[in-house]
């Protein structure tokens, strides 16, 4: 039988979080911020409890909180940066894909999975809410779900609801969902961003992953026409281009005039965007991420970002200067996909150079030189490998790694390098070649 509160104050996690347990919450827009509020207050009383968090605000993911709760993500983004900057942060180094059975089978097997969703529907079922992404497939593996069931919280299309049997513990609340504005892009992005716009056909369908670089190259897409978005997640910037009348999905092959996505990320104009459009669909990542859905999509253009890439084309998005500050992700997921799609294309995305800018001409010629970003040897993991590597993007041009030798591909990442760090690069590649 589902216990009900109005009063979250009411609530006593210990009669159902027990010491050793894990526990998981929706990320980003879906987070269910009284629930995780509450465990951070009752903390003390749970024993030892870990808690596997997605991107989450700072309601319940603090240094301060490792006196009774333990962290671990697949990411650094969000609040869990300050956790990985003051070494409290467990990292689970997984393709996105596999989170689901991870959290649900594994070793993080989920005891108890938080939830915000949205009130009940005429039927008396609940929609997901804002996110559907991995806690989706945790509901009916986990011991126990308690749900805070937000009347602020829209109804957003999806293929999966509860009904209150699959619910253990209601809690009923009325406040506005996380919000998560983007940061402005940088000229130099934008640079980026118009490369990356021309290799986007009208009718392909795209991916974007975080960050002001995906942002900026949406920004870039105005022009364009009838483009469909299946990706792990939708940010103001998708929603944009959805009312700008570039995003249609009228071509996709799969899901056809629809928007797939595992969650929302983003302000209350996504929010809201979300709430009255209903060809915006919430899928659990078992689909958002699947490999036969992927390439079965015509013309997939997956655009995700790195923090540095080598001459090989092995990239590192999780590490800068040996500070965790990313993610595996679902990079490689979605660069597989689009290399095995018709017509699809992997892109990686990055400035050519560490704290790299451009001045008012927004030119590549105008940046002055940082560290440099293209490296012969990855400082961090090689988190997409070079078997793996597409089409390499800065704001020196594109570098298409697709059958390329390893001596080609230096000879390309060379090009794409800023000017002032070609020369030692040169080099090394010439080095390289020697030995291989």
């Amino acid at each position: 039988m589902t216990s009900e509160f109005t009063d979250a104050a009411a609530l006593d996690l210990a009669a159902y979080i027990k010491s050793g347990d894990t526990v998981a919450w929706g990320q980003a827009c879906a987070e269910p911020l009284t629930l995780t509020e509450l465990l951070a207050a009752q903390r003390a009383r749970l024993g030892s409890v870990r808690c596997f968090t997605g991107i989450s605000t700072l309601s319940a993911v603090r240094p301060e909180l490792c006196d009774h709760l333990s962290f671990a993500s697949y990411c650094a983004a969000g609040a869990n940066r300050a956790l990985a900057e003051a070494g409290v942060l467990d990292i689970l180094p997984c393709h996105y894909s596999e989170l689901p059975r991870i959290l649900g089978y594994g070793p993080l097997q989920v005891s108890v999975l938080l939830l915000a969703l949205a009130p009940s529907g005429p039927d008396g079922t609940f929609g997901l809410g804002l996110g559907a992404d991995y806690v989706a497939t945790l509901i009916g593996r986990a011991r126990v779900v308690i749900a805070e069931v937000n009347e602020q919280v829209p109804d957003v299309g999806g293929d999966r609801r509860l009904s209150r049997d699959d619910i253990d513990v209601i809690v009923h609340t009325s406040r506005p969902p996380a919000e998560y504005p983007e940061a402005a892009p940088r000229d130099i992005e934008s640079v980026i961003a118009g490369h990356v716009a021309s290799l986007v056909p009208d009718g392909a369908t795209i991916q974007l992953g975080l960050g002001s670089m995906p942002a900026a190259v949406a920004r870039r897409l105005r022009d364009h026409r009838d483009l469909g978005v299946h990706s792990g997640v939708i940010t103001d910037a998708v929603a944009e281009l959805i009312e700008a009348g570039v995003v249609t999905g009228a071509r996709k092959s799969i899901d056809r005039g629809l928007t797939v996505a595992g969650f929302l990320m983003g302000t209350k104009h996504l929010i809201t965007r979300a709430a009255a459009d209903r060809s915006i669909q919430l899928r659990d990542t078992n689909y958002t991420h699947d490999p036969a859905v992927l390439a079965g999509q015509q013309h997939l253009v997956a655009i995700n970002s790195a923090t540095e890439v080598d001459l090989t084309g092995q990239v590192n998005s999780e590490t800068v200067a040996g500070r965790y500050v990313g993610a595996v992700g679902g990079a490689t997921d979605f660069l597989r996909g689009a290399a095995r799609s018709d017509g699809g294309i992997p892109v990686i995305v990055l400035p050519s150079t560490a704290g790299s800018s451009t001045g008012g001409s927004s030119t590549a010629g105008s940046s002055t030189a940082g560290t440099s970003r293209i490296v012969a040897r990855l400082s961090g993991p090689a988190s997409q490998a070079r078997a793996d590597a597409g089409v390499i993007v800065t704001e020196y041009g594109i570098a298409d790694l697709r059958g390329l030798t390893l001596s080609q591909r230096r000879e390309r990442m060379v090009v794409i390098s800023h000017p002032d760090h070609r020369a030692a690069l040169e080099a090394e590649a010439h080095r390289a070649a020697s030995a291989d």
